[in-house]
């Protein structure tokens, strides 16, 4: 006979059941006691998840609760129910390792390939590397460039500003024998404040991946996906949305971001994307022109006539690329959210 379970009054083979409907039945049955270990350990969405299986349970009958304990135990007992991750990893670590071992072992984990820090050093993308180091002591960064591969340490120096650049490049020049402690305090820094921030932001929010993902649908089909799932999951929606970064979010930026922008994007492609451009936006783009080039601008949009929304949101696409690309360079940083001082010089 079929095991079942009454859920809205509608009668399910135990073996339909889905993970979080199973869940949230193991959960209510352990009760408030014994259930808040197991909900501290669950991140938002699994909270989520598991809560709105439970509010639409129904009536669970004794002999399916019971049954689907012993398939639980059974599970647990031949090792198929425990899932191993970099999370809880880092959880049974800092159970019975200090924080400072706990961090070197997980950086060693989930750090760039390498058997020491300065092979480590060598692996991470010189842009992110060279963001960090220039807000170190030359002496630092001299002593940093001279551990790590030349060819890597010469697309660090090339991205640093000329003068903080020059500096270190004597220093480099002057540098004599490095002292064993200096070098392990350097390496041990380089550890704590570096490469363990840098292997947290490795680990990727779906929602941030979701919303590069509806960065790139044209606006007809945006909508119409935001429009849905806000249906389904408003929430998720709104999270989404707020990591967007949009057309009309170039409206955010200064002067001379604005400026930076116009010099690295295509006359034709500025004109199709200003021709669905809000007024505010447009004002904001002539106002950093030169009275010539916004004449020919507007002359541009006008012998273009109508246009498919198709060809201006393309269009708009690339200059917000186009944005990013110069944020990946260094020239503009863009946060991750919609809030107040979102984009940082």
């Amino acid at each position: 006979m079929a095991e079942a379970l009454v859920v809205n009054e509608k009668v399910m083979e135990l073996s339909q059941l889905s993970g979080a409907q199973r869940a949230s039945i193991l959960l209510m049955t352990l009760g408030a006691s014994h259930g808040a270990l197991v909900w501290d350990v669950l991140d938002e969405d699994e909270v989520r998840l598991i809560s709105v299986a439970m509010a639409k349970l129904g009536e669970v009958d004794v002999g399916v609760v019971e049954k689907l304990l012993v398939d639980f135990a059974t599970q647990l007992s031949a090792s198929g129910a425990l899932l191993g991750n970099f999370s809880s990893t880092e959880r049974l670590l800092s159970e019975f390792l200090p924080d400072d071992r706990v961090s070197a072992v997980m950086e060693e984990i989930r750090g760039p390939a390498g058997r020491n820090m300065w092979e480590k050093l060598s692996n991470v993308q010189e842009t992110v590397l060279a963001t960090y180091l220039k807000n170190e002591y030359p002496q630092t960064v001299a002593v940093v460039l001279s551990k790590i591969k030349a060819d890597h340490a010469s697309n660090v120096l090339a991205i640093f500003p000329e003068d903080f650049a020059l500096e270190v490049v004597d220093r480099m020049l002057n540098m004599e024998s490095i002292q064993k402690e200096v070098l392990d305090k350097v390496e041990q820094t380089l550890r704590t404040e570096f490469m363990s921030n840098l292997a947290k932001t490795r680990r990727r929010d779906s929602h941030e991946m979701m919303a590069e993902i509806f960065n790139n649908f044209d606006r007809q089909t945006e909508g119409r996906f935001l429009t849905a799932l806000e249906e389904n999951n408003r929430d998720a929606a709104e999270r989404i949305k707020a990591l967007m970064f949009t057309f009309e979010d170039l409206g955010k930026l200064d002067a001379p971001a604005i400026q930076t922008l116009l010099r690295h994007v295509e006359k034709d492609k500025l004109a199709l994307s200003m021709k669905g451009a809000s007024d505010a936006l447009r004002d904001l783009f002539f106002a950093n022109m030169s009275e010539r080039a916004g004449k020919m601008l507007k002359q541009d949009m006008e012998v273009l006539g109508p246009v498919r929304l198709k060809d201006v949101d393309e269009a708009q696409m690339t200059l917000v690329n186009m944005a990013k690309d110069l944020a990946a360079k260094g020239e503009i940083v863009i946060a991750k959210s919609r809030g107040e001082d979102e984009l940082v010089y």
